[in-house]
This record gives structure tokens, C-alpha cells and sequence, in this order.
């Protein structure tokens, strides 16, 4: 599924696409994922490709700026 969505910060919007898939309808899925990425938790984010962490780790990578420059320079390929 590709939606978009936005990522505020100071005042500004960035609208990004990005694909969201509910692995918790299926259990088999749901322990999947935990299994590829080596991370026990859902919801889990990947960006580029590449897992980044769950809730709490974008959480932290936005309160430090640094979770705009990774949107960043993934869209900008």
C-alpha cells in the first residue's frame, strides 16, 4: 500500500510516500519480521530499505533533527 504521509517539523510539512503493511493480521508475518530485522517490537521502520528501529527510536532520531535528513536524502535518490 503507498501512502503519503507528513512529517512536520518547524513549522514545515514534508509530504512523503511511504508503504505501510499491517503484519498484525497475520502471525506468521508479524514473527517474520522480527526474525529479518532481529528487533522484537512492532511497529518497525525502514527507511530506504534499511530498518532504522521502532516507535521509540524515530521518536529520538526526531527530537535530535536527525530522523529529516534521512527522509531526506532517501527521497533524494
Amino acid at each position: 500500500m503507498r501512502l503519503f504521509g507528513a512529517h512536520r517539523r518547524n513549522s514545515q510539512i514534508l509530504r512523503l510516500p511511504f508503504a505501510s503493511d499491517d503484519v498484525l493480521a497475520d502471525s506468521a508475518v508479524r514473527e517474520g519480521i522480527k526474525r529479518y530485522s532481529n528487533w522484537p517490537t512492532i511497529p518497525q521502520v525502514y527507511i530506504d530499505g534499511k530498518f532504522v528501529g521502532g516507535c521509540d527510536i524515530l521518536h529520538e532520531l526526531h527530537e535530535r533533527g536527525e530522523l529529516e535528513p534521512m527522509l531526506k536524502a532517501a527521497f533524494s535518490k
